[in-house]
């Protein structure tokens, strides 16, 4: 197995990680999504949510959830190549596919200090943002970059060739 392979957990490994970098008093932050062209605007986001801890987890949409979400002719990119690109990054401590139609399970399962989404939601339409407020940690949202996102990417290239 390889360094990214090695990033990318099961549940119960990525529970038994989490609780001991939390027990070494490490911050853990969670963020959530399919990332399936990679982009500008998910970079700037995922650095930008790292910043907010000491460690960042990944739940990543698996290929049927990213389907029943953005259509059957998605993703482009399928859940190990995406798996493996996500866990390449130095700022990603851990991925976990998950199959659910929202993170919330996960997150439960977890128990990250902060979560984390984009500016597109508020913080009363993030999955999750109940519990991890109830178990005293906080939720966050990171402003977006304006003009990168996969739909217009993908349209782009259709357009053009």
């Amino acid at each position: 197995m390889n360094a990214t392979e090695n990033k990318i957990l099961r549940l119960e490994e990525a529970t038994a990680q989490i609780a001991d970098w939390q027990r070494a008093g490490q911050k853990v932050v969670f963020t959530n999504g399919c990332f399936d062209i990679v982009h500008l605007g998910h970079i700037d986001y995922l650095e930008k949510a790292h910043a907010l801890g000491d460690r960042l987890i990944l739940g990543l949409n698996t290929d049927a959830s990213v389907s029943r979400l953005k259509g059957p002719l998605r993703p482009v990119v399928n859940e190990y190549a995406r798996g493996r690109l996500m866990a390449a990054l130095s700022f990603i401590d851990a991925v976990i596919l998950f199959d659910e139609p929202t993170p919330t399970e996960l997150i439960e399962a977890l128990k990250p200090d902060i979560l984390v989404k984009g500016d597109d939601y508020t913080v009363e339409t993030i999955a999750g943002a109940d519990f991890v407020l109830a178990n005293g940690g906080e939720v966050k949202t990171i402003a977006l970059v304006k003009g990168y996102s996969t739909t217009a990417l993908i349209e782009k290239i259709k357009q053009g060739y």
